[in-house]
């Protein structure tokens, strides 16, 4: 299960394995702590070898997943998108960071969604365009 965990989440942000093993060692590395490298990872993707309790954290704080998604204990990686944009964890989109005032107008708008969606038609008439009404509060 971590093997292939691994692999898929190295192949979705479409990064080398060389690539990965350059972003580990930039991390904050403990005394006696050796550097990663390609071929290490390789054998972790394919199941050769296995990696310490320390390089399994040090993926999961790489890829912002759960020990425990890494490792297959949980079948999915579940956040609470409000909690997340609420907190003061940095954010990206596309690998672009979001400043506080994307953060808040992003929040808004799923808030929005959200709430308007009960509002909303279940299935639009067909050659009708969906509206959608937000009938934002001003505070």
């Amino acid at each position: 299960m971590f093997s292939e965990r691994l692999r898929a989440l190295r192949r979705g942000q479409h990064i080398t394995l060389e690539q990965l093993a350059t972003g580990l060692n930039a991390q904050a590395s403990g005394p006696g702590e050796r550097a990663n490298t390609a071929s290490q990872l390789g054998n972790w993707e394919r199941g050769i070898r296995t990696p310490s309790f320390l390089e399994v954290r040090k993926l999961a704080e790489y890829f912002d997943v759960t020990m425990d998604y890494l490792t297959g204990k949980t079948e999915r990686d579940e956040y609470d998108l409000g909690r997340l944009f609420l907190s003061g964890k940095q954010l990206s989109f596309n690998r672009e960071l979001l400043s506080g005032r994307d953060r808040y107008e992003i929040y808004q708008l799923i808030d929005g969604y959200l709430h308007g969606r009960e509002n909303r038609a279940t299935t639009p008439e067909p050659n009708q365009q969906e509206e959608l009404d937000l009938h934002l509060d001003d505070h």
